[in-house]
């Protein structure tokens, strides 16, 4: 096969990862987006020729904001902008605060958007969704977005936008692979496990992963991901009527995952670890595997060196099982208080339009730009990590995988139930069955507003 032929059955191959597995991320989105609240009207789709400064609200760790905005203020120069950053878990809980503030501002990282929508906090992005032609994107990669009167995600109006489409997988240290003999992907979880065990005897840390900050939930849903229907897990982050968290996959998840650590898998001071401290360890050489996403695939190459790492996906728990994967919109929102709402708008619709802007996100996150799938697809560097992850996500789309984060179900479980409970979990102090239910009380209180 010559290269120009590969390169384009990587690129149609990528583009149905964005068309098909965001459909899975959703389950079913509406025909046509439902009109109304705040912010619905008249907007105007063209850039401001005003000397303008639009406010990021971001998460740490997450810089393809900035390499955006340098870009968009170099083709625009009356357009400048300033970032500020935050941990995921504080964004996450403070984000009402942060939206209902009078300096709100004009975007802002929102994982979940919880009351944000039935409190009137977010600009409805209807308008933008016809005036820009956002209809021509796969349906199911803006349903997740979507919040309706009653606060079911998945169907509605639009709130959200994404900066790039990630997928979660696990990267593994080439060196000790080979020292230890690995080659290949496992097949199924179990083999994921012999190849810890091999690690950890031969006195290598089998899994660098971290709980102070929650990061390890990426391991947890792996896991579960593999051991149900992914529909009934979809149901529960999207708040649906009846679902719950407390299953059979996500006891046996829970289980599997409290049996690594005790097997001394993990680091020792697992809960003492965070997210930028789990990356920097495994840059470092300390652990075989990492579960992480796409975006550190460019920043593990340039600190490793190209080839030092590899990327596979979580394998299923029975051999030639489908994919399954968290993959979600890196989504942000427009505040009902933004100052600059149009021309945020405006930045948004470049964001997934403008070649040199898709070919940042690629660059920088390792993830899939999403946008109408008819455009050309940038891509990774020839044998490069960030290559390997836009493989691996038109897998997962191929066997119609994805599933959003079980960390913005709700706007604060991730904070106030994942992390302390894992933390738990993972250093014997509670069993996987008070765990699910645990998480499931949680869940229960805060949707009922208590």
């Amino acid at each position: 096969m010559g290269r120009g032929t590969a390169t384009s059955v990587r690129r149609r191959a990528v583009v149905i990862a964005v068309a098909a597995g965001a459909l899975a991320l959703a389950g079913c989105a509406p025909g046509s987006p439902a009109a109304s609240p705040t912010g619905s009207g008249e907007v105007d789709l063209k850039l401001t020729s005003d000397k303008i400064t639009i406010k990021i609200q971001d998460e740490s760790g997450f810089p393809v904001s900035g390499d955006l905005a340098a870009e968009f203020t170099k083709q625009h120069p009356n357009v400048t902008f300033k970032i500020v950053r935050d941990s995921f878990q504080n964004l996450t809980a403070n984000a009402p605060r942060l939206l209902a503030g009078a300096d709100a501002p004009d975007l802002i990282r929102l994982p979940t958007m919880g009351d944000t929508v039935k409190d009137g906090l977010l600009t409805n992005l209807d308008p933008y969704f016809k005036g820009y032609g956002w209809d021509k994107f796969p349906a199911g990669q803006l349903a997740a977005s979507r919040m309706s009167a009653e606060g079911v995600r998945g169907e509605g109006s639009l709130y959200q936008m994404g900066l790039g489409y990630s997928v979660t997988g696990i990267y593994v240290n080439e060196k000790y692979a080979e020292q230890l003999g690995l080659s290949g992907t496992p097949a199924t979880i179990a083999e994921l496990e012999e190849w810890m065990a091999k690690a950890k005897a031969a006195k290598i840390l089998p899994v660098q992963i971290g709980m102070q900050d929650g990061v390890g939930t990426f391991a947890l849903q792996a896991l579960i991901n593999q051991y149900g229907d992914k529909s009934d897990l979809v149901d529960w982050m999207f708040n649906k009527p009846g679902a719950t968290f407390a299953t059979e996959a996500g006891l046996k998840g829970s289980t599997v995952f409290k049996k690594w650590a005790d097997a001394g898998y993990f680091p020792p001071d697992v809960n003492a670890i965070n997210y930028t401290t789990m990356v920097s360890n495994f840059h470092a050489g300390k652990g075989l595997l990492m579960f992480d996403g796409n975006w550190d695939a460019a920043g593990t190459d340039k600190a490793m060196g190209q080839g030092a790492a590899r990327f596979f996906l979580a394998p299923p728990a029975t051999a030639g099982g489908p994919y399954v994967a968290m993959g979600a919109a890196n989504s942000f929102a427009i505040p009902a208080k933004a100052k600059h709402a149009d021309a945020t708008a405006f930045f948004l619709n470049w964001i997934h339009t403008d070649p040199k802007a898709r070919q940042i996100v690629v660059d920088v996150t390792g993830a899939s730009p999403g946008g109408d799938p008819s455009q050309a697809m940038p891509e990774g560097k020839e044998g490069s990590l960030t290559e390997q992850v836009l493989e691996a996500s038109a897998k997962v789309g191929s066997d119609d995988g994805f599933v959003d984060f079980m960390a913005n179900t709700t706007a604060g479980i991730y904070a106030g139930a994942f992390q302390p409970d894992e933390q738990k979990l993972l250093t014997r102090r509670m069993e996987p069955k008070a765990f699910v239910d645990s998480i499931q009380e949680y869940y229960v209180k805060e949707l009922a507003g208590s």
